[in-house]
Parts: structure tokens; C-alpha cells; sequence
């Protein structure tokens, strides 16, 4: 298998978007281009949901123009509609992600439409992406459990990812939104979504809210996943998930990676420099336990 590990940094994203405070437009740009100097290859910059949802991410268009995308990095963006996907195409938006869960109350709970109505909302995106030759990313949220359900079946998750893969979506990133995954169900989820898809067009996306983050993605790389989400300084939650805590600190992810062996092209000092200048901005710890350590030494 390959040893290179691609790492899709969310803090942009998913790791702002949960903050109870405003954070400057200003410095949602610096973020980024401290992230692109890092040696990420691909960054998610915002998300052009309704304001009224996630009223952090309001700025998404000025935050997208403000940034310099540089060559070799890609800046996806999250859309949950066609009104997200002009309003990313009005500011040259060049690949998105959509988002569905396999959880059928956590859906009909957040958005107001079961699994089924949220992928015929997707439809017309991908059909529009195609012509408009904009790359789409799919996002399957709650695969190892639910808030308001509990268990979640691996059937549907298998079923929900398949019928993204099948609309156009060129890599689907299974997260478990409330992080209460361990290893040995992690590694059978993704092995079960695996007899369907192709390894390549998958990716892991954990909470770390029991601290088993690190091992479930361990456990999903000795299965054969080479993609691996995560946002610096261990930044987010879901806002639509009650009890989720933040997303794995792609520090943490990247010491481990280089640990055993495996290759990220990340500056790691460079990215953990990042994290804590985040977390100054944010007011708060670290969040991650490799950017402590490297400061200390």
C-alpha cells in the first residue's frame, strides 16, 4: 500500500463554525495562509450555508476571495443547497463538498429532510458540478452514532455513501460526529463501506470526544484509508450535534503518521506553530498535545 496520507485540513470549516464567539474575517484569511505554507494539499476554507444556520460562517464569500489560493492546494468549500453552490460559483468556488448523515432522525432533526429527500437535494448539484467541471467531496456524518438514535446501522452508511459515489462524488469522508467510535467498529464500518467503494475514494473523519480519535485512525489505516480529516488545534464540533467535542488535532494526526513510517509532505513544527497561534486568537489551550510538546522543546 501507498505510504503517503493525504490530510484534509477542516479547522477553516469545521473547526470554526462551532466557535460561540465571532472570529474576524481577518483572521480566518491569516488562517488559512499560515495552513497553505504548511505543506497541506488541501484546505477547507468555509461553507456557504445560510447564515442563519451557522451565523460564524456568514463571511464565507469575503473570506473565499480574501485568501491567495496557491498552486498544488486545493480550497473546497461546504454547500448544503444549489442557493450555496451559485453563491460559491459567484466568487470562482472550484470543488465543493455535500453533506448527508446515516442516521435518519439526526438528518430529518437538522435539516428537515430524511436521507433520502437530502440526496435528491443534492442531485441538481452534482448534475450543475459536472458541467461546470467543479469537483464535489461527499460527507456521510454520524457513521458509528447517533444522538438521537444511538446505534446506527453499518448498512446504511454503506447505503448512504454508495448513492453519493454513485451521483459523482469523487471521495466520501465518513465522520463520526459525536467521536464515540472505538477502533475495532471503526475499522468494521470502513471495511464494510470498502466492499462497495474503492479504498481511494474514502476518507475517516473523527471526534476525538473519548479520546479514541487517534487509535480509530490507526486501525483505518492498517485497513487501507490513505485520507485522513482533521483541523489544526483540535478546533470544532458540530453545532447539530449535542455532546461532540472537537475534531481530531491534525497535530496529533501528523506525529503519528510521520511515527510510523508514514509520509504527509507537512511541515510539522510549521503546523503546530499554527495551531497555537489559533488558539491565542481563540483564547484558549492549544487543544493539541504534539503543538505543547513542540513548543516546550
Amino acid at each position: 500500500m501507498d505510504d503517503f496520507v493525504r490530510i484534509v485540513e477542516v479547522g477553516p470549516r469545521d473547526g470554526l463554525q462551532n466557535e460561540a464567539h465571532p472570529v474576524a474575517t481577518a483572521d480566518k484569511i491569516e488562517l488559512i495562509r499560515q495552513l497553505s505554507l504548511t505543506g497541506l494539499r488541501t484546505i477547507e476554507a468555509t461553507s456557504f450555508v445560510s447564515p442563519r444556520w451557522v451565523p460564524q460562517l456568514a463571511d464565507a464569500a469575503e473570506v473565499y476571495q480574501g485568501i491567495d489560493r496557491l498552486p498544488g492546494i486545493a480550497y473546497p468549500v461546504l454547500v448544503p443547497n444549489e442557493q450555496g453552490y451559485d453563491r460559491a460559483r459567484a466568487v470562482g468556488v472550484d470543488e465543493v463538498a455535500v453533506f448527508t448523515a446515516a442516521s435518519e432522525t439526526f438528518n430529518r432533526t437538522n435539516t428537515n429532510a430524511g436521507i433520502d429527500e437530502s440526496l435528491a437535494r443534492f442531485a441538481p448539484i452534482l448534475e450543475r458540478a459536472r458541467a461546470d467541471g467543479v469537483k464535489v467531496r461527499g460527507y456521510v456524518s454520524t457513521v458509528l452514532g447517533c444522538p438521537y438514535q444511538g446505534e446506527v446501522p453499518v448498512s446504511e452508511v454503506v447505503r448512504v455513501a454508495t448513492a453519493l459515489y454513485a451521483m459523482g462524488c469523487y471521495e466520501i469522508s465518513l465522520g463520526d460526529t459525536i467521536g464515540v467510535g472505538t477502533p475495532r467498529k471503526a475499522r468494521a464500518m470502513l471495511h464494510a463501506v470498502a466492499a462497495e467503494l474503492p479504498m481511494s475514494a474514502l476518507a475517516v473523519h473523527f471526534h476525538d470526544t473519548y479520546g479514541q480519535a487517534l487509535a480509530n485512525i490507526d486501525a483505518c489505516l492498517d485497513e487501507g484509508v490513505r485520507v485522513v480529516d482533521s483541523a489544526v488545534s483540535g478546533a470544532g464540533g458540530c453545532p447539530y450535534a449535542k455532546g461532540a467535542s472537537g475534531n481530531v488535532a491534525s497535530e496529533d494526526v501528523v506525529y503519528l503518521l510521520h511515527g510510523i513510517g508514514m509520509r504527509t509532505g507537512i511541515d510539522l513544527p510549521a503546523l503546530a506553530a499554527t495551531g497555537r497561534w489559533l488558539a491565542a486568537r481563540l483564547g484558549r489551550d492549544t487543544g493539541s498535545k504534539t503543538g505543547k510538546a513542540l513548543a516546550a522543546t
